[in-house]
């Protein structure tokens, strides 16, 4: 069920602000109250829950627009995700109805979905995690776990420009489709491993479920892939998986690419190549130890210097604007933790700044 923003009084053309492309878009704030859009999955929200944190929100927001004469907010309208429309389709209506803030109510995919709506629109995306991974609001210090916090961080939060990843996924049969991804794209162990998640052991001990999954994919095979860097030359390698990186943190303290950063204009490149178990034992080491406390310090950097000629064995790091990976037979990919099928060949790049996400002041 959805309502519709249609009926709401047109925006003044009095008051404008600048989108992440750069045009200006008219808020009208001067003028009329600000539109607020709820695309929400109803198999992860509690309806309940989340109406009433957003009523209460809006209410305490009304308040203190009174106090300072500003129109403050209008009615919220809800879009439910369908197995038709996971959001971005909901998030591009909203915004041609008048949405000035769209709030995703959901896990890894409902996020995704509306941000790939929202991309180059300028309209603020704001996030209630209600996923296993919820992946974005990790990296972006978003409230877990609390409906109310996120919801009310997306009304009064800073407006910041973030990179969006786009891979461009290459099938068997030669046919070609575009997807977003904001933290993460990946071909080889790490889908094998979302293929191998139970999906009942995932909705009772969430994220852990990826411990399960990834030990059953331990045993993958080393595939073969052929890999050019933006502005450099055409490599080979043997890997167990190849990462494209908008930003790095993951479940568990996991920090896989320690120099990604969601507003460089790049894509961190990891390259996984361990030879045995005890290589698998070197890549956790490093995105546990290395990456998330050594790194940290000078004395840790040192200490790391010491052993990188282990850790090159096992995991390589690049970083660019774009990267073309072709592989010799069909391999699986994830974006965000969905599986996407089995790809030929794949091209990843950062669509700088291309989305604008309510996030803590301070962050």
């Amino acid at each position: 069920m959805s309502d519709s923003l249609a009926s709401a009084e047109p925006a003044s053309s009095g008051g404008a602000e600048a989108t992440s492309s750069g045009k200006p878009r008219t808020t009208g704030y001067d003028a009329r109250p600000r539109r607020l859009a709820v695309v929400y999955n109803p198999t992860k929200a509690d309806g309940l829950v989340l109406r009433s944190a957003v009523h209460d929100a809006l209410k305490q927001a009304r308040k203190a627009a009174s106090a300072a004469e500003d129109p403050g907010w209008d009615d919220p309208v809800w879009l439910e995700t369908t197995v038709d429309d996971a959001g971005q389709g909901l998030s591009r209506r909203a915004v041609e109805e008048g949405a000035d803030l769209v709030l995703a109510a959901g896990g890894d995919g409902t996020v995704r979905a509306v941000a790939a709506g929202l991309r180059e629109t300028g309209v603020p995306l704001g996030i209630v995690p209600l996923g296993t991974g919820n992946l974005l609001a990790r990296n972006l210090a978003i409230p877990l776990g609390d409906v109310r916090a996120s919801v009310q961080l997306a009304l009064e939060g800073a407006d910041k420009a973030i990179d969006v990843g786009v891979a461009e996924l290459t099938r068997e049969n030669g046919a070609s489709s575009d997807h977003v991804f904001l933290v993460m794209a990946g071909i080889g162990i790490d889908a094998a491993m979302i293929e191998n998640t139970n999906p009942q052991l995932k909705k009772k001990v969430g994220w852990l479920a990826y411990v399960d999954g990834g030990l059953r994919s331990l045993s993958s095979r080393k595939f073969a892939i052929h890999y050019q860097l933006q502005g450099h030359g055409r490599h080979s390698a043997h890997v167990n998986s190849i990462l494209a990186g908008n930003c790095g943190v993951l479940p568990g303290n996991i920090e896989l690419m320690p120099e990604a950063a969601l507003d460089d204009g790049e894509l961190d490149i990891a390259l996984l190549q361990p030879r045995t178990v005890f290589g698998w034992l070197l890549i956790w080491r490093t995105v546990t130890w290395e990456n998330r406390v050594l790194r940290r310090t000078a004395l840790g950097r040192k200490i790391i210097g010491f052993t990188t000629s282990d850790r090159k064995r096992t995991v390589s790091y690049l970083r660019g604007g774009s990267l073309h990976v072709e592989v010799e037979n069909p391999e699986p990919i994830e974006l965000d933790g969905d599986g996407f099928g089995t790809v030929t060949g794949a091209h990843f790049w950062a669509d700088a700044g291309a989305l604008v996400v309510r996030v803590p002041h301070d962050a």
